[in-house]
């Protein structure tokens, strides 16, 4: 089994070790360095090459943020995983802009660290629960148009669902399952906010997806 190769990045010993306990204990995890600041992490992300980054977003010397951006340009292979007792919106879309893909708060549960870990290194997003509803709360602040929350397969399902398909209908066209396609309206009309039927329709016509 080729393992995930893991640095850890934290300027509290104690937090580090913690870690290190969890994820070694994890038959396809091994941890490969620990750093004590910002500055640390990016020399032995270069050094060590690891696959994943779980990284403070709160260091001193340099901050997980500025480290983030560092990090990303020197190893773009490497994966970040932000760390960080806040669950304000702000640290979050910073630390992602950066180029981090997950965010996890640190008081969660360890079985959270370890799937935030393996969705990371699998090439997927991980954010804390917790966090998730600010994240998108923010996005709808600063984007331009609310098409643009959207991914390619909603943008399709939205186009279908205003045209009048069933969920069954769409799932036969898309090759999905129906539970699937439900929870991709159900992501369309949160991230929309849109309460009905009628008014995805209407959206749908204003932003040219159907006549």
């Amino acid at each position: 089994m080729k393992r995930i190769r893991i640095l850890l990045a934290d300027d509290h010993a104690v937090v580090r070790q913690g870690f290190k306990m969890i994820l070694e204990a994890q038959p396809d995890m091994e941890i490969v360095g620990e750093a004590g600041n910002g500055r640390e992490a990016v020399e032995l992300a270069g050094q060590l090459r690891p696959d994943v980054v779980v990284m403070d977003v709160a260091m001193p010397e340099l901050n997980g943020i500025e480290a983030a951006r560092r990090l990303v340009d020197a190893n773009p292979h490497a994966k970040i995983l932000a760390l960080s007792m806040h669950k304000d919106s702000v640290y979050v879309r910073e630390i992602l802009r950066a180029g981090a893909r997950g965010y996890l708060l640190k008081d969660s549960v360890a079985a959270d660290l370890v799937a935030a870990v393996r969705s990371v290194a699998g090439g997927q997003s991980w954010l804390s629960p917790a966090v998730s509803n600010a994240v998108l709360d923010d996005y709808r602040r600063h984007v331009t148009n609310p098409i643009d929350l959207l991914t390619s397969r909603e943008r399709e399902v939205l186009q279908m669902l205003a045209e009048g398909k069933t969920n069954k209908e769409i799932a036969g066209v898309l090759n999905l399952s129906v539970y699937t396609v439900d929870a991709h309206r159900g992501r369309i009309m949160e991230k929309l906010n849109l309460h009905s039927i009628n008014e995805l329709v209407r959206f749908a016509v204003r932003n040219g997806l159907i006549d």
